[in-house]
């Protein structure tokens, strides 16, 4: 499964955007009205349609403000896997960070819960 192939880490925020396309991630997904959109494919989804896969956190080096978030996301409904980037703290996107929060976090390890 794909799932098992998300690494702790990629390396930058580019690098594990692109790492990510490779195993299937291809999609730039936004957000929109409270909806999550893929231009690629004309999809308005509710948050319900999706889940988030993985959460990557990337701090720049240079400005502790430069802070970003890529959430992997993918619907088993509508077949397609992508990716969406927000800021984090300071830099946080707020109509993004409520539509995240609505989302349904799967946890890509196998352990009984």
């Amino acid at each position: 499964m794909t799932e098992n192939m998300l690494k702790e880490s990629f390396g930058t925020l580019s690098e594990t955007i692109n790492a990510l396309i490779k195993i299937g991630y291809v999609h730039d997904f936004n957000i929109h009205e409270e909806c999550i959109v893929c231009h690629q494919e004309n999809l308005k989804l509710l948050p319900s349609e999706f889940q988030i896969d993985k959460v990557y956190r990337f701090e720049g080096e240079s400005n502790p403000d430069d802070q970003s978030i890529l959430y992997v996301l993918s619907s088993p409904k509508f077949n397609v896997k992508g990716t969406l980037v927000n800021g984090y703290g300071i830099s946080s996107d707020e109509e993004t960070s409520k539509v995240i929060e609505k989302l349904l976090t799967h946890p890509t390890d196998n352990t009984p819960k």
